[in-house]
């Protein structure tokens, strides 16, 4: 492997490196470096999330500008504020021996005047999010016609948050005959799209395969029932006492409901979701980067940006619609040299959706189980005597002596160290003495175990894919107007005008109440009880039960014959389509396995008494942090 030096930088980058502890360049750095030292081409590097890409394009543009000069000559485009801010500061650590150097961030959330002022007085390196780059462009508060090097990084996340219009405006008022630098994790059609408009017969690049994640990160995947989800992730929490993690939900409520758990349960959580303010974000954030919050549970969109060396595992809390989102979720750890664990929590109906992961970032997931309740025991039993024998001691404990060992003076050694251990071991040993095993056996996996049962309620709903849903848009859409949990919505068929879909009969009369009037995009959404039985042919057929209008009136149909909006047509079922949801009703009480309470309190210090409740349980408990 070369040293940077061989590489080419010239002595104040050598100097910066020096200073931050780089010792070897990583491979996307050795590839890339001597190309844009020595070449004036276009670039497309494809390397996970965390294998060193910003040095990779940092160290090259530093040299190649001119620092005497105050115009704009490196533009970096990065999808969120979070990176963006990183992106810079590594670029100020770089060139900190380059007398004169300028590094601007410019991101939303923050004064768009001061940042204005901080390119006015000469900023010859940008890095900015998209949105917020395009309205200082509009507002002439930022010149670019004259920029030399233009970096898109991350661009599969810019294009997948929506910034493909914000990067072709952009780019399209930058000088032609600039070089553009595109790095991503991915290559998705629309980079490739990109990368052809604004880039001339670009070399590519590749660390690893494309899309493959890297070695230093283990695929593992926990098969439990849907309704055990929750007790799952606690126990492998529970089962890694010193885990630092990023837990992915889909939905933004999903992802503060599950905090919202943790934290009630003891643990030392916070949320990271796009209704969050700035400055909420900047809180979590900061607790999570001093480690103060040991669980992060994150929306995909928030966790972009996110760029902490010490995660040791991400946990796939419930997989993304988008299957290449994995590669990204799971680049969270595993980064600067250090090892990670990715796992995912799926139900039976989930576990295909893993093959075609396999495929993507050409590694094998493990099937795993999760632990029983006396291997938990143990575990935390021995992770507290560690601690304790490798804890320095306070010599402020001195002048306590004597009445300690007065209070213990009849106890034997054995019996103290029982009576001490058992303080915590007990905790966790009346909780899980009794617990269940979660873990359910692989079989079929193609199709839902749960069939509809006299307790399931058989829904028509007048929308379909024409609506712009599939299964998975329409469980979603409907869990979160109904104000249910993901696992109450199931059996759900979508279909090209109508879908069908079950509830626990418990939930019928709220379901066709809040459906009396609602409208969806403009027109009525109607809902009615159906019963969906197979016909001859094989096929199903809505006999309705009795449905009601948006008057609140009842109704019969019959047979299907009444084709109400666009709901019309003949109302048949075919086979229900697979991996139409989850397939258990969601455990809604929440006294079915209480986590044991905490003994100590929060450690974070944190003077923000700010509402919302994100990093801080009710109770002031929380997840020591050792």
């Amino acid at each position: 492997m070369s040293t940077f030096q061989e590489l080419g930088l010239n002595e104040d980058l050598l100097k910066g490196i020096t200073d931050l502890g780089f010792e070897t360049p990583s491979e996307v750095q050795e590839k890339a470096i001597p190309i844009l030292l020595n070449e004036e081409k276009d670039l497309v590097a494809l390397a996970q999330t965390g294998t060193g890409k910003t040095a990779a394009f940092g160290f090259p543009m530093l040299q190649k500008i001119d620092i005497d000069s105050r115009t704009t000559q490196g533009l970096i485009l990065s999808p969120t504020r979070e990176l963006c801010l990183q992106i810079a500061n590594e670029m100020k650590a770089y060139g900190k021996y380059c007398k004169g150097l300028n590094v601007v961030a410019i991101y939303g959330g923050s004064s768009i005047t001061d940042q204005a002022r901080e390119v006015k007085r000469g900023a010859q390196v940008i890095v900015a999010t998209p949105g917020r780059m395009k309205d200082m462009i509009s507002r002439r508060l930022v010149d670019i016609t004259k920029i030399q090097y233009a970096v898109l990084d991350e661009a599969d996340e810019m294009l997948n948050m929506g910034f493909k219009e914000d990067i072709t405006d952009i780019l399209s008022g930058t000088p032609e005959d600039k070089n553009t630098w595109l790095f991503s994790a991915t290559m998705p059609k629309e980079v490739a799209t990109i990368a052809k408009k604004f880039m001339k017969s670009p070399q590519e690049i590749t660390v690893g395969h494309k899309n493959e994640s890297t070695d230093t990160v283990s695929h593992e995947y926990y098969l439990v029932n849907a309704r055990d989800r929750y007790q799952a992730l606690k126990r492998l929490a529970d089962a890694n006492p010193d885990i630092f993690s990023v837990i992915f939900c889909r939905t933004k409520r999903d992802t503060q409901k599950v905090a919202e758990q943790l934290i009630e349960d003891g643990y030392s959580a916070g949320a990271l979701h796009g209704d969050l303010s700035q400055n909420q974000r900047d809180i979590v954030m900061k607790q999570f980067r001093s480690q103060q919050i040991q669980m992060l549970v994150a929306t995909d969109v928030a966790a972009r940006g996110i760029d902490v060396d010490d995660i040791t595992h991400v946990i796939n809390y419930q997989l993304s619609d988008e299957i290449e989102t994995y590669t990204h979720r799971s680049g969270r750890t595993g980064r600067a040299g250090k090892t990670g664990v990715s796992m995912v929590i799926v139900s039976k109906s989930e576990v295909r959706r893993l093959k075609s992961i396999e495929r993507i970032i050409n590694k094998k997931f493990e099937l795993k189980e999760i632990p029983n309740g006396m291997e938990i025991c143990e575990v935390q039993l021995m992770s507290l005597a560690n601690k304790i024998h490798n804890t320095e001691i306070n010599h402020e404990i001195d002048k306590y002596l004597e009445d300690i060992n007065a209070l213990f003076e009849d106890t034997s050694k054995d019996e103290l160290i029982k009576k001490f251990f058992s303080v915590e071991f007990t905790r966790f040993f009346n909780y899980y003495q009794k617990s269940k095993n979660l873990n359910v056996v692989a079989g079929d996996t193609n199709r839902e175990s749960r069939e509809p049962s006299g307790n399931a309620a058989r829904y028509f709903i007048n929308v379909g894919e024409k609506d712009g849903f599939d299964w998975m848009k329409l469980k979603d859409f409907l869990k979160e107007v109904l104000d249910l949990g993901r696992d109450d919505v199931f059996k759900v068929d979508c279909k090209e005008t109508f879908s069908f879909f079950n509830t626990e009969k418990e939930h019928q009369e709220k379901v066709l109440a809040f459906f009396t009037d609602f409208k969806h995009e403009g027109r009525f959404v109607n809902v009615e009880i159906t019963e969906d039985k197979p016909s001859r042919g094989g096929r199903g057929r809505g006999n309705s039960g009795g449905g009601r209008r948006r008057d609140g009136g009842d109704r019969k149909r019959s047979g299907g014959a009444d084709r109400r909006s666009s709901g019309g047509g003949d109302r048949r079922s075919s086979r229900r389509s697979e991996g139409s949801g989850d397939n258990n009703r969601s455990d809604r009480r929440r006294g079915s396995e209480d986590r044991p309470t905490r003994s100590r309190r929060s450690e974070s210090g944190d003077k923000d008494k700010s509402a919302f409740k994100t990093t801080h349980s009710r109770s002031g408990r929380s997840r020591r942090k050792d």
